[in-house]
């Protein structure tokens, strides 16, 4: 018989279940507490029931546990002071979708050697998350292959579904299960319908495929995620930060019946990629926020210890603290901005 099945598969490789990876990087009873109270925290600013704001900010992706958990330290302490008015969560990004080609992220090449040993992938990731939780913070991350949650979302207190997944239907049914608040972005090209679209499909409940946490494949069925909302990232079109944007938003979420606030995304196409433009955005998101404009939950940076990007190369050869993906503004700037969003 000829053979029609795998012809373009090299191999099948054994991975570890998520049950198992729990078991050997365990969530205990203080990381278990940071994850659930954040949650909730969340949830009430996200339909003002608490008058903060979220801030979520952190590296464009996580690859050097070190620089990482400095930074964590550093917005640990920062959190400390500017509690009464703003919630920080960490962003701990671990997979980067890509249009064509590039660098996958810690989870898929955490040697950056193009290796692809996801196993120590999650093995790594699972363990930052650990790691920054014991430390105190919450964090956020991009869910974009539909198995990563089972070994990584009881940690992540918050998630985005990104521009080029928000119109997918795997991903709308994904986070209508997910146990946190799901941030939509709007598309590429800077249309919020796909997102709002999306909103609803997620706030429904589904059927679908997966696998559980001892990795046999199942039917899960969900009952809907009334936490999901909108994070305004710009697009081709242009930014889309403005009060006007804002403004259009607020009716096309009226009209969708969606009550829940929105996220601000200060980086991707509202900074035209460059990342010196973040502050920009910062700054007109704050004073929007300042003159009353209580539809805004929060805002977004992609901050590192230090400011701009660098090559992708082995890690032997990598700068410290700076961003291999995304440019970042530096923690100062960083520390800033939040500061000035406080007072």
């Amino acid at each position: 018989m000829e053979r029609t099945d795998n012809l373009n598969i090299v191999c099948f490789k054994p991975l570890i279940t998520p049950e198992e990876l729990k078991k050997e990087l365990p969530e205990t009873d203080e990381v278990a507490h940071v994850v659930a109270s954040s949650r909730k925290n969340i949830q009430r600013i996200l339909t003002n029931k608490d008058n903060r704001r979220l801030i979520i900010t952190g590296p464009c992706s996580l690859h050097d546990r070190e620089a990482t958990l400095e930074y964590a330290g550093k917005l640990r302490k920062l959190q400390d002071q500017v509690s009464d008015k703003v919630l920080l969560i960490m962003r701990a990004y671990f997979e980067k979708p890509r249009t064509t080609l590039g660098w996958k992220g810690m989870l898929y090449d955490p040697y950056l050697d193009n290796s692809y040993d996801i196993e120590e992938g999650f093995r790594r990731a699972r363990g930052l998350l650990v790691a920054i939780a014991q430390i105190g913070l919450p964090t956020a991350t991009e869910f974009l292959d539909p198995i990563v949650p089972q070994y990584i979302a009881d940690l992540v207190s918050w998630a985005a579904i990104g521009a080029r997944t928000s119109e997918s239907q795997i991903h709308r049914q994904m986070a209508s299960g997910l146990s946190m608040p799901v941030g939509f972005k709007n598309s590429m090209e800077g249309n919020m319908i796909t997102a709002m679209d999306a909103i609803k499909a997620a706030l429904s409940s589904h059927s679908f495929m997966g696998i559980d946490g001892n990795g046999k494949v199942i039917i899960a069925e969900t009952r809907g995620n009334k936490y999901c909302h909108l994070v305004m990232r710009g697009g081709t079109s242009g930014p889309n930060y403005s009060s006007e944007n804002v403004a259009f938003a607020k009716i096309l979420l009226q009209k969708a019946g969606i009550s829940s606030g929105i996220i601000i995304d200060c980086s991707h196409a509202n900074s035209d990629k460059d990342y010196r433009q973040q502050r920009k955005a910062f700054l007109d998101v704050t004073e929007q926020i300042r003159q009353g404009d209580k539809i805004i939950a929060g805002l977004m940076l992609e901050s590192f210890l230090c400011e701009d990007n660098q090559p992708f190369d082995k890690p032997k050869n990598l700068k410290y603290g700076i961003s291999v993906t995304d440019k970042c503004v530096s923690w100062k700037e960083t520390e800033e901005l939040i500061r000035y969003l406080a007072k």
